[in-house]
């Protein structure tokens, strides 16, 4: 009889967790997938994805997450909600603490994901949900009409400004640099948006509102001119932060808090592996979380294999 309750836990719910769900599920390995949310991560806040292999025409991210979590539901995928509050490393198993329960676990799959980054400007925390927003799908259809602002200039940046041109009549686009990062096909589409206004080397000062958001203060970091940008809202975009405080040390990670793997999804603990949004990596897009779940599933099974064989 196994010393542990599961052979493999999956922690986050994402394409990557649910992707591994599915591979270890097709090994027949009893897997618990944890999840403190929903299911899908931040897929489940696009509205559209299109560059999804298989989708010509785009599937909505909730739709594409609904699917996965099916799919590896039907090969024996166990889901719970449930948030893991650290990781306790041992060698022959390891547990997850959870509120008021313990679980043990042969092989762990940290698919924990990201959020996104604050800009830490004066007025953004007091005016979050009274304006400043950081889901365009989410709040987008409560700006019909208006004029608002979207910080940021990668691919989320960029495809959601494209989103947001359906209902609001102007948006300011304001990034600190003189060219976007996203992808060339995306700043085509936002480049030839006549609702948009490009704001180059430009950053956010501070959010001003009395009950929501009003005006942004600006600065252009080249010339330093500032000025004010009245908005009825502002989305922001610049960038990512690991889902990973949680760990609380007990696994390696780079300066920004990203987990380190090697090309089987393995940390240097063994038996714990990591996948998805909260690996330090070159490209965090759906795509790239599959194939990191997928991988991180096999590499966990022949650990089982090797050193805990049945």
């Amino acid at each position: 009889m196994s010393a542990w309750d599961y052979d493999i836990i999956i922690v986050g719910a994402g394409p990557a967790g649910l992707t591994a769900g599915l591979y270890a599920g097709r090994a027949r390995l009893k897997t618990l997938l944890l999840e403190k949310l929903i299911h899908g991560g931040q897929v489940m806040t696009t509205d559209l994805v299109e560059n999804y292999p298989g989708f010509p025409e785009g599937i909505s991210g909730f739709e594409l997450s609904d699917r996965m979590r099916k799919q590896a539901e039907r090969f024996g995928l166990e889901f719970r909600n449930g948030e893991v509050l650290d990781l306790k490393v041992g060698p022959d198993h390891h547990l997850l603490r959870l509120e008021g329960e313990e679980l043990k676990a042969g092989a762990v799959i940290i698919a924990s994901g990201a959020r996104y980054r604050n800009l830490g400007v004066p007025g953004e925390e007091a005016l979050t949900g009274k304006g400043v927003s950081y889901c365009a799908t989410c709040d987008g259809a409560l700006y019909r009409g208006q004029t608002i602002a979207v910080v940021g200039g990668g691919d989320t940046a960029l495809t959601d400004t494209l989103f947001l041109c359906r209902f609001a009549d102007k948006i300011h686009l304001i990034h600190r640099r003189d060219a976007f990062r996203g992808e060339k096909f995306l700043q085509e589409q936002v480049l030839a948006q006549g609702k948009v206004q490009i704001h180059w080397d430009t950053v956010v000062q501070e959010i001003q509102g009395n009950q929501a958001v009003e005006t942004l203060q600006l600065k252009n970091v080249k010339t330093g001119k500032e000025s004010s940008l009245p908005v009825a809202g502002v989305f922001i975009f610049v960038g990512i932060v690991p889902n990973s405080a949680w760990l609380k040390g007990s696994l390696p990670v780079d300066e920004w808090g990203f987990i380190s793997t090697n090309a089987q999804m393995a940390t240097s603990i063994p038996g714990i592996f990591a996948a998805g949004d909260v690996r330090s990596k070159l490209l965090r897009q759906i795509a790239t979380a599959v194939g990191d779940g997928a991988t991180a599933a096999f590499a966990a099974g022949e650990y089982l294999a090797e050193h805990h064989p049945r």
